[in-house]
């Protein structure tokens, strides 16, 4: 099958700016609730975007696990290369591609990681052998093979048998602040509305970008 045989035209709904929330969260709370609605497998999963200090570009798909007016919460370890990144570049995008929605919501702005009382909340409402997870696997780093990860949740589960898993002291979560929320619907002919928030210091501004 030749890519060509892929090329679909987009008539699922439109965007106009009377539709609109008063501010992003509410555009998007209102959006995530559709994908749940739709029953979109994993309507959290995001593709989060991170540049080194050199500029070299990374990405990769991670869960949200909390948005309010503060911004969007993930969690990671934060020796692993998203987690570096982070320390070195402290900005970020989040893409929500909600595909058969005909739909994708554009995250920009800066990272900062959350409180640790925060992330220790979280880690504890975490399966446990989630818990022993983050304690098991050195993320992003070469390994022998995957026996060694094996043996490691072997020899934790050993360890806190009976005993509540503290949280790492390398693991926890980071809070993308976004500047900048596009909400993108696609539309007939590639004629696709794209209409983005963009913070001000008096709120939120709404802007229609050309598709």
């Amino acid at each position: 099958m030749s890519l060509a045989d892929l090329r679909k035209d987009y008539s699922l709904a439109g965007l106009v700016e009377k539709d609109l929330a008063r501010d992003p969260f509410r555009q998007f709370e209102k959006w995530f609730q559709e994908a749940e609605a739709a029953k979109l497998p994993e309507p959290n999963a995001m593709t989060l975007a991170t540049a080194a200090r050199d500029g070299r570009p990374g990405a990769r798909t991670v869960l949200l696990k909390g948005v309010d007016g503060r911004g969007f919460v993930f969690y990671t370890n934060y020796e692993s290369r998203k987690g570096r990144d982070l320390e070195a570049n402290a900005r970020a995008a989040l893409v929500f591609p909600w595909i058969p929605l005909e739909r994708q919501v554009i995250v920009e702005g800066p990272v900062t990681r959350v409180a640790r009382e925060e992330s220790e909340a979280y880690f504890h409402s975490r399966p446990r052998l989630s818990q022993l997870a983050a304690w098991a696997a050195p993320q992003s780093t070469i390994i022998a093979g995957r026996e060694m990860l094996e043996d490691n949740m072997k020899a934790l589960e050993k360890k806190y048998a009976g005993r509540e898993v503290p949280l790492p002291p390398h693991w926890g979560g980071f809070r993308l602040s976004p500047e900048t929320v596009e909400f993108w619907q696609g539309r007939r002919s590639r004629l696709h509305d794209r209409l983005r928030y963009r913070r001000e210091k008096d709120g939120w501004i709404v802007e229609r970008l050309a598709p």
